[in-house]
């Protein structure tokens, strides 16, 4: 998944930046322009999909592994070494979840901003003209400042899957 975060988020920039591109002032080669903004589309379209079904296996893979560390931790005979056992599981519980957190905010807005994307896209295949693009403009700036947004979000993401990934190979579990 972390591959595929990355990739998001460089192709989060290549988008917006193939929109701005087809909306700036003075395109020479509109069509051009808009079929690379469409390509791009496609490809966020894709990655989108792709992080969904990540985020379902996280959660999965996620629920499994507290639950099997749950009964194993329930066979300690002392008192204190189950305590301990409990302790970290809950810790590390804690850590893991924040990604489960963060993908549900990640997952929504990303399903958002792909939808935004691609009504841009219908909307300029249907009016390609200097009107059309000059009157979509500000909603496409909208849609930019929110790709921004989606990839802070994603990054915020990164950012637990690794402090998760961190915590559990001290714990020996990676």
């Amino acid at each position: 998944m972390d591959n595929d975060i990355q990739e998001a988020s460089r192709q989060l920039d290549a988008t917006g930046a193939s929109l701005d591109e087809l909306l700036r002032p003075g395109q020479t080669d509109i069509k051009q322009a808009f079929n690379a903004y469409s390509k791009n589309v496609e490809k966020m379209a894709t990655m989108e999909k792709k992080f969904a079904k990540h985020a379902k296996q996280m959660k999965k893979q996620g629920i499994n592994y507290f639950e099997e560390w749950k009964k194993e931790g329930t066979e300690y005979k002392n008192p204190s070494i189950q305590e301990l056992s409990d302790q970290r599981r809950s810790e590390v519980k804690t850590i893991y979840d924040k990604i489960a957190e963060n993908s549900i905010g990640v997952d929504e807005s990303f399903k958002t901003h792909v939808s935004d994307l691609k009504e841009i896209q219908t909307f300029l295949s249907n009016d390609l003209t200097q009107k059309g693009i000059t009157s979509i403009s500000p909603t496409s700036d909208k849609v930019v400042r929110d790709g921004n947004n989606l990839k802070y979000e994603i990054q915020k993401l990164q950012t637990a899957i690794q402090n998760a990934r961190t915590e559990m190979a001290q714990a020996g579990t990676n």
